[in-house]
C-alpha cells in the first residue's frame, strides 16, 4: 500500500468550481463519468448548506470576484490531461493569470486523475518532477517559508 503525505504549506485544492453541475454533455468523459459523485460529495460531504453556499467563493475559488482573485497568494496550478477537474483547473488558471496571481498552470500530458499515485507510470515522474521545479523555482528561491514535502510509504 502506498500512502502519499502532504505536509504544511502545501494546498491542495482539486475542487474550484460547481462545473459537477453543469450540463454533462459539455462535460469531457472524465468530467461526465465523475460529475454524479462530485455533486454528491459537494452537497452531503464538503458544504455544510450547498444552497446557501454554491456562490462562496471560500467553497468554490472559481466563484471569487475578479477583486478578491488580485488578493490571492501567487499559485501554481498542476493538472493532469484527462483529469475530471481539468475544466474548472483551466479556467481558474486563466483568471488568476489576468488577475497577475498565476506563477504557472501545468499539465501533465497523458494523465488522469490519481495517476501520480502510481510510481510506475511516466506521468508519476513528470508531475513529481514539475512540482520539484515549482517548488525550486517560486518558493526555495524566493526564501518564503512555504514548503513542500512528499512522502512514499510502501507496505507490502
Amino acid at each position: 500500500m502506498m500512502k502519499v503525505i502532504y505536509q504544511t504549506g502545501y494546498t491542495r485544492c482539486t475542487h474550484v468550481d460547481d462545473y459537477c453541475f453543469s450540463d454533462p454533455l459539455a462535460m469531457t468523459l472524465e468530467e461526465r463519468g465523475s460529475a454524479g459523485v462530485m455533486r454528491k460529495a459537494w452537497k452531503y460531504c464538503i458544504a455544510a448548506d450547498f444552497e446557501q453556499q454554491k456562490t462562496d467563493p471560500l467553497l468554490f475559488p472559481g466563484k471569487a470576484s475578479e477583486e478578491l482573485l488580485e488578493k490571492f497568494p501567487p499559485t501554481a496550478i498542476m493538472e493532469c490531461e484527462f483529469d475530471q477537474f481539468i475544466t474548472e483547473a483551466t479556467r481558474l488558471a486563466h483568471r488568476l493569470r489576468r488577475a497577475g496571481r498565476l506563477l504557472e498552470f501545468v499539465v501533465v500530458p497523458g494523465a488522469g486523475h490519481a495517476s501520480s499515485l502510481t510510481p510506475e507510470l511516466k506521468s508519476n515522474e513528470v508531475f513529481f518532477d514539475s512540482l520539484k521545479t515549482v517548488v525550486n523555482e517560486y518558493v526555495h528561491a524566493n526564501n518564503t517559508e512555504l514548503t513542500v514535502a512528499i512522502n512514499y510509504e510502501f507496505d507490502n
